[in-house]
């Protein structure tokens, strides 16, 4: 049985959420996960090396076989949603620079690989990260849980039946 190690990373630009997990089959194991924080009182520029830096140093830990990350999703706020997208933008480019093979999931894709259920509540997916990697407690902060949502995605997504064989680009979890 293969065994990937992959990067989950939830983007953003004041907190970016990391997991790293093994992922053997259709069982997965927690190796570590956290925040990368910058502060509101630096420049973007100097925000956005941080979280750069921070990732290939992740990389560089962790060598991980791929990386998830989660798509954007813009609510109300414009102006947060540009944030992060300069801070995706930078993620995006550490895994490019490192070679590490990226994909990218909705975050419908992630809560229905996770729970089962597309619209579950925030609460159900961390609960069901905590229990799918026999964690004594939730991880946090939140953006940690969420980061380690995506990479069980992934893990599902790349040990499914239609990985391989013409399914659709969505998380499976069969």
């Amino acid at each position: 049985m293969i065994c990937l190690t992959i990067l989950g990373i939830d983007p953003g630009i004041a907190t970016v959420g990391f997991g790293a997990i093994n992922a053997h089959g259709s069982r997965q194991e927690l190796l570590r996960c956290g925040v990368i924080t910058t502060s509101a009182g630096l420049r973007l520029a100097e925000r956005l090396m941080r979280i750069h830096n921070d990732v290939l140093e992740l990389i560089e830990i962790f060598r991980p076989d791929a990386i998830a990350i989660e798509e954007l999703f813009f609510n109300t706020n414009l102006k947060t949603g540009i944030s992060v997208a300069h801070g995706r933008g930078v993620i995006i480019l550490a895994c490019e620079e490192k070679g590490i093979p990226m994909f990218e999931y909705t975050p419908l894709q992630i809560k229905q690989a996770v729970t089962g259920y597309g619209r579950a509540e925030k609460k159900q997916v961390m609960e069901m990260v905590r229990r799918l990697l026999s964690m004594q407690a939730v991880a946090k902060p939140d953006d940690a849980s969420d980061a380690l949502a995506v990479a069980i995605c992934h893990a599902r997504y790349s040990s499914s039946l239609l990985n391989g064989q013409g399914g659709s680009d969505v998380c499976s979890t069969i």
